[in-house]
């Protein structure tokens, strides 16, 4: 049977698989994972290239604890989802402060020139008032909110009870609107009043 993103192998089957040897078994495992860690990444760091070294040194550590995974213990996915935050979490408070870049784009052909850098306007006020939150509170929003994984998740991902995240997704969603509030105009929203 030929193994991909979409098999129905669990992702503890799949790590079973890749330890006895099975390299398509890696492959599936890398294409399910990867992708949404790597959103991950990005979003906590600001930075294509950090998020991908951040995704590779994630992925490496993951076949090195396959040999000795217990499932049952953890669903790889978070387990995998952990590392990444805590590496990015090493990276943003290593980080000399520079200034901020936008995000890289991604065109797709279809807005127009305006729209595009309106986009990436947003993005960017966004990715600011992302990084200027609190490690914890950017965490939980990036996970919660953009990546959109549910609490118990979330909460085993970054060590702290279901209550915390709810309380930190709310301190987190009152710190961007409070940073994003006076450029609301500038970023291409109606005033709301």
């Amino acid at each position: 049977m030929a193994l991909d993103a979409d098999s129905p192998a669990g992702d503890a089957d799949l790590l079973a698989r890749y330890s006895a040897g099975d390299r398509a078994a890696a492959l599936a495992l890398t294409e399910r994972l990867v992708p949404q860690a790597l959103s991950v990444a990005q979003r906590l760091l600001g930075d294509r290239v950090e998020a991908e070294d951040v995704v590779q040194e994630a992925m490496l550590r993951l076949w090195t604890a396959a040999p000795g995974w217990r499932a049952g213990e953890a669903r790889v996915s978070t387990w995998l989802y952990r590392v990444v935050v805590n590496l990015c979490t090493d990276r943003h408070r290593r980080k000399v402060p520079q200034p901020r870049d936008t995000l890289p784009d991604h065109p797709d052909g279809t807005p127009g020139q305006e729209a595009r850098l309106q986009a990436r306007a947003r993005q960017a006020a966004l990715q600011a008032a992302l990084a200027d939150l609190p490690d914890r509170q950017r965490q939980v929003v990036v996970l919660r909110d953009i990546e959109g994984l549910p609490n118990p998740d979330i909460a085993e991902i970054v060590g702290v009870s279901v209550q915390a995240v709810e309380s930190l997704a709310a301190r987190g969603r009152r710190g961007l609107k409070a940073a994003l509030a006076g450029r609301r105009g500038e970023l291409g929203f109606e005033d709301d009043g």
